[in-house]
């Protein structure tokens, strides 16, 4: 039996288990990424590992999120990630020089290797036919001290796509479609590999925006083959001697089938406030808006800044819309003023931003009260914009345009606009100055670390038995946006776990951290696909500070529950979803947890009702001898004694 593109780029790295569906196995990383919010605890955690220097191929540090300085804490995290990644042999940009995903496709990306970055987007260099895996920091702190990332063997999909996309019907159209047909927690544990006739009608940016919102179905990373399309993008890039074919054999065989025509997308929209609740364009049409961003990891490209500025070009943003672009990198910014787009884009009336995550994240361009705000980035999520009442749409960068042109939710194709098409470079401006180069050798030169710079906190082991109070009451799809906020308020404090854990669960419940202290910890009931989205392992790691014992959900995301383990917090599934209904805030709960067994049966006792409620934990007898410790940083420190 033949091999998949994703059973290749596997295999091709694996150092423990085999590749039998929902095994756990490990892998060896060949690179890194980090970025500002996530990195400064990253690199904490490997100081804490006590290595000096990083056992990669290569490791990347981007300064791409944390940009504006509206006071010390952002340029005081730059200041310690330019130093410590010199000492640890690690590159690392200058701040705003692009977004970590677009850059590093460009700059980076290699087919057959594999990547593991502390953001679940990382999952965007599946574009170029590389394993990319969104983690949390500590896991990429155990990548780059040398050791294997483990995970579950996923299922593979096959997206069969056929057909070309139509004008004004952009990659971002396929994703969508993907997530109308999947939802957000349809693709836990697989991995989506796209083959057909169709992708060779894509070129490694198109394809890149499809696989970075694989992320939002929850699977573990999205592929495409890597042909002459990615071998083109390489050369374009100054790279080809880095590209490699790999396409799946004939007789592979895919666990399900998903099939897309191309030719019959039609521009799609996704409303307030999920990336999977996804309608055709038209049926929201006429909508006022008050707001458009363009830009974010998923369309950044210099493809979508020239179809933006082609649907503008001679046109002004209606006067009631309040526009911005941020372009995903210098090389994209540079091929767009060498065109006279960023010229185009002005006289439009576009604002031109920094050339860093921004807006999509809360960092800035946050909507007005109640404001209607279209976004061409991959979440939606309630508050993640920085204005909590405001409602966030995702379309494509064509959709984001003929919008801002009317004031209201357009269909681009409803503009009589004239045909254009992309014809991408066969020279990219190659500039890699914004690199900051390692220091040769590990030296005791001192890091510069600000006051917000926290030490990580001391994890206690977990004891025989849990006992507390249900502090909260949760329902499905609670993202790491509803556990820990996003936002110019609080990204800069992220490294800073005391403070940050003030504002978990702010968007749903600001009284639950001082009830949290107040209680002296507790547990936290959830519905499925609990920890949806990012890769922060604060959201993790800030209630387990609070003294939270044990989450009990219906099911978890993949990249939250690895960050519960490393941070020893117990996860418990309900052996009978319904049995979610007999939890209310405020009930006396109790497990023993004498003994940690994988496959073993436990009983919630609840106090309060005087019933007990079965519930199995999702792990394996290596993650609970590492939860027993008190999580992985512990783990390792007795390992090596």
């Amino acid at each position: 039996m033949g091999l998949t593109v994703a059973e290749k780029l596997i295999a091709a790295s694996l150092v423990a288990g085999e590749m039998k569906k929902g095994d756990r196995i490990g892998i060896h990383i060949s690179q890194t990424l980090t970025h500002d919010v996530t990195g400064v605890m990253s690199y904490l955690e490997l100081e804490a590992i006590g290595i000096k220097r990083v056992k990669t191929d290569l490791s990347v540090s981007y300064i791409d999120h944390n940009i504006l300085q509206a006071d010390y804490k952002n340029p005081d995290d730059h200041r310690f990630l330019m130093d410590i990644t010199s000492k640890f042999g690690i590159l690392c940009t200058k701040p705003a020089s692009g977004i970590c995903h677009q850059l590093h496709l460009e700059r980076f990306a290699k087919p057959g290797k594999s990547l593991l970055g502390s953001d679940s987007h990382t999952v965007n260099a599946g574009g170029v036919g590389m394993l990319a895996i969104g983690a949390g920091g500590l896991d990429i702190a155990m990548a780059m001290a040398g050791e294997p990332f483990y995970v579950k063997m996923p299922e593979i999909i096959k997206v069969e796509l056929t057909g070309e996309l139509p004008l004004f019907v952009s990659a971002k159209n396929v994703i969508l479609e993907i997530l109308r047909q999947l939802t957000v927690k349809g693709g836990l544990n697989t991995i989506l590999e796209y083959t057909g006739p169709g992708i060779k009608s894509l070129n490694v940016t198109e394809r890149a925006t499809i696989c970075n919102m694989g992320a939002e179905v929850g699977a573990t990373t999205s592929v495409f083959p890597s042909d002459e399309i990615t071998r083109y993008w390489l050369k374009a890039q100054g790279r080809e001697q880095d590209w490699i074919p790999i396409s799946a054999d004939d007789d592979a065989v895919y666990d399900r089938v998903i099939e897309i025509n191309l030719s019959e997308l039609e521009p799609l929209i996704a409303l307030p406030h999920q990336p999977d609740n996804v309608v055709p364009v038209r049926e929201v049409a006429g909508l006022d808006i008050d707001q458009v961003m363009f830009g974010g990891c998923t369309n950044s490209s210099l493809q979508d800044v020239m179809s933006i500025a082609h649907i503008l070009n001679g046109k002004h943003v209606h006067g009631n819309v309040d526009t911005a672009l941020y372009c995903g990198s210098r090389q994209v910014m540079v091929e767009a003023i060498r065109r006279g787009v960023i010229d185009n884009l002005v006289c439009s009336g576009v604002r031109i931003m920094e050339m860093f995550c921004g807006a999509c994240n809360g960092m800035g361009f946050a909507p007005p009260t109640n404001g209607k705000s279209l976004r061409t980035g991959p979440r939606n999520f309630i508050g993640r914009c920085g204005t909590e009442c405001a409602s966030v749409y995702l379309v494509s960068p064509e959709v984001a345009a003929a919008s801002a042109i009317t004031g209201k939710i357009t269909d681009p194709r409803d503009l009589s606009l004239p045909v254009w098409k992309y014809s991408m470079p066969a020279n990219f401006s190659v500039d890699d100055s914004m690199f900051l180069r390692p220091k040769e050798s590990f030296d005791n030169t001192p890091v510069r670390r600000g006051p917000n710079i926290r030490p990580l906190p001391e994890l206690e082991a977990v004891p025989n038995q849990l006992t507390g109070e249900t502090l909260i009451k949760l329902g499905d799809d609670i993202t790491t946006d509803h556990i820990v906020p996003a936002g110019a308020h609080f990204l800069p404090i992220r490294c800073n776990i005391p403070e940050v854990s003030k504002y978990v669960f702010r968007v749903v419940d600001e009284s639950f951290p001082e009830r949290a202290k107040t209680a002296g910890g507790g547990f936290i009931v959830a519905g499925h696909n609990y920890g949806q989205g990012s890769s922060r392992e604060q959201a993790a790691l800030a209630p387990r500070y609070l003294g939270i014992k044990a989450v009990i959900a219906k099911s978890f995301a993949r990249i939250h529950l690895a960050n519960l383990v490393n941070f020893g917090l117990i996860p418990f599934v309900l052996v009978d979803e319904e049995d979610s209904h007999v939890f209310d805030p405020g009930d006396m709960l109790s497990i023993d947890t004498t003994e940690l067994k994988q496959g073993a049966k436990y009983a919630v006792h609840n106090q309060t009702k005087g019933i007990m409620i079965p519930v199995e934990t999702p792990l394996t007898q290596d993650e609970l001898d590492i939860i027993r410790v008190g999580g992985r940083l512990n783990w390792i420190k007795l390992r090596n004694n």
